[in-house]
């Protein structure tokens, strides 16, 4: 697998997954009607950002990260991530790639810390796979998260110095 830059030229392939996990409401703040343009406006985000894609020897697109600034001014020595895998290939490394990715980008760039924001506390195998490299749960907004399936569900705030 190899992780390199995402361009334009790959959200095609990004967008039907992205859509998907984006449509389901499961794991994303984000709204499950997005629109395409919407949707890529706000995952291929500018440097000092970056956009990451993981593909496969043949070029499939695996998985997708974009790792940027949490916060602006003084809190700005804070970084942050999200990831999407595609389904289609969970289970086979490609998050814990694209997450070990972003903490070294974060690592090489001056940041002294990395928070994820909004980590569905049913997202378990996400939870499971940040605690593995070193996140803790710094806090939880209760029913902070309206869940399809589950109702309202508490949104993890987790957090990991570098």
């Amino acid at each position: 697998m190899l992780i390199r830059e995402a361009t334009t030229e790959d959200w095609p392939a990004i967008w039907p997954f992205f859509h998907r996990i984006a449509a389901a409401g499961e794991t994303f703040t984000y709204p499950v009607e997005l629109s395409e343009t919407d949707g890529r406006d706000m995952w291929l985000v500018a440097p000092p950002n970056r956009t990451v894609v993981a593909v496969d020897d043949a070029g499939t697109v695996l998985g997708t990260a974009k790792m940027n600034r949490n916060h602006m001014g003084n809190a700005s020595h804070i970084a942050s991530a999200s990831y999407m895998v595609d389904p289609a290939h969970a289970g086979r490394g490609v998050g814990r790639a694209l997450c070990t990715y972003t903490i070294d980008w974060a690592r090489a760039a001056g940041f002294r810390a990395m928070q994820y924001n909004a980590v569905v506390e049913t997202n378990t195998h996400a939870v499971k796979l940040y605690r593995s490299l070193g996140f803790e749960v710094v806090g939880t907004l209760p029913e902070g998260f309206l869940h399809p399936a589950h109702g309202y569900v508490g949104m993890h705030i987790m957090h990991r110095a570098l």
